[in-house]
């Protein structure tokens, strides 16, 4: 038996709809401007540039409808709707043709950002850790296995208080899950346990202490939570 100097972190899990068993979360895995017409909202082109990743703690995670605390050190909260993947077989380097079968199901995701501090890290050139990373910062719904599911097609939207903010089509991406995946692989080996938030869609707009967030994937499920 191990004997560490502090206790071990808990393992952060997401549930698995319809079951009592939960997927243990490694890493998790962001990529940035995945939709064109986000990219544009967000003063960027929208062209096939090749893909660029940032990172949350997986114990950023809120599951189960939780509520999220309104963070510290920031005036200008964001929500971002996205699909997320969850990989279940390892691999680095994948090919394209063979990525959907490292994937062992799929969520709805809030990429909860400090609008604030991340532009003023894009400003001065440093990273954006501290605007995407921080505490509460993933809301997550219930997985669901990737039997059934096309992550090539279907809508994607949220509400803010029951008033649409977000919506769009999984065909909009700008890069497909399974480039996506095949894509990282190349950069980092894919482990069972490890996330990626395949990027939000156009609409991204603040919010306040009170507000209600309401998302959903087509075909996959919802993700739901309360800013306090």
């Amino acid at each position: 038996m191990t004997d560490y100097v502090v206790a071990p972190p808990a393992i952060s899990a997401v549930p698995i709809k319809g079951s009592d068993k939960l997927f243990p979360v490694r890493r998790i895995f962001c990529v940035g401007r995945n939709y064109a017409e986000h990219a544009i909202e967000m003063g960027s082109d929208p062209t096939r540039e090749p893909p660029f990743y940032f990172a949350k703690p997986a114990d950023a995670l809120v599951i189960n409808d939780g509520d999220m605390p309104y963070p510290s050190m920031s005036k200008s909260l964001h929500h971002e709707m996205e699909l997320v993947v969850a990989i279940g077989v390892g691999g680095s380097d994948i090919s394209v043709a063979d990525a959907l079968k490292h994937v062992w199901g799929y969520c709805s995701g809030l990429d909860m950002t400090r609008r604030d501090i991340q532009n003023e890290a894009k400003k001065t050139g440093r990273p954006w850790d501290m605007g995407k990373g921080f505490d509460h910062s993933a809301p997550m719904g219930a997985l669901v296995p990737a039997a059934g599911v096309d992550p090539s097609q279907g809508k994607i939207e949220l509400k803010v208080n029951g008033k649409v903010t977000q919506t769009s089509d999984l065909s909009k991406l700008i890069w497909s899950v399974p480039e996506v995946i095949s894509n990282l692989s190349h950069l980092v080996r894919l482990e069972p346990g490890d996330l990626i938030m395949t990027g939000t869609p156009e609409g991204v707009a603040a919010v306040v202490k009170g507000d209600v967030l309401e998302g959903f994937v087509e075909g996959v499920g919802s993700v739901k939570t309360k800013i306090l």
